[in-house]
């Protein structure tokens, strides 16, 4: 059964990590990788679950992005492939909170951004029709 009032609230949510992140994406000396990663992961995840409430009424306590994902997959939605390859960002969710980011390239800021802009908008958009396209 779906709760769309928690789907608004949550969402709501992931609009606000969502506007955290875009004020991170060019300064880089001020924000790291490791917190625009947060950012980025918590957007994600608060929008998965809006969906999951929108959806089913309930979502897990997870920061698991791949587990959220199969979970919104199971009830026979369709997630656009290019929302799929978010789930790398789990490990921002914990892990590199207590520990440096090494890659040498650093995120691609205007690339993620913009995925978990299009995520949020996607989210948003089936909480504004109430579910009727989940």
């Amino acid at each position: 059964m779906s709760d769309i009032r928690e789907a608004r609230r949550v969402v709501a949510i992931a609009g606000r990590d969502l506007r955290t992140l875009r004020g991170m994406v060019a300064d880089i000396d001020a924000f790291p990788d490791e917190a625009f990663g947060f950012f980025a992961q918590q957007a994600i995840e608060k929008a998965l679950k809006a969906w999951l409430a929108l959806a089913e009424g309930r979502y897990p306590l997870t920061h698991d992005l791949e587990d959220l994902f199969g979970r919104v997959q199971a009830g026979g939605r369709t997630v656009p492939e290019r929302f799929l390859n978010l789930t790398d960002m789990v490990d921002f969710a914990v892990q590199y909170r207590y520990s440096a980011f090494e890659d040498e390239g650093g995120l691609d800021r205007e690339l993620l951004c913009g995925l978990v802009a299009d995520l949020v908008a996607h989210v948003e958009e089936l909480v504004r029709q109430g579910g009727a396209q989940q």
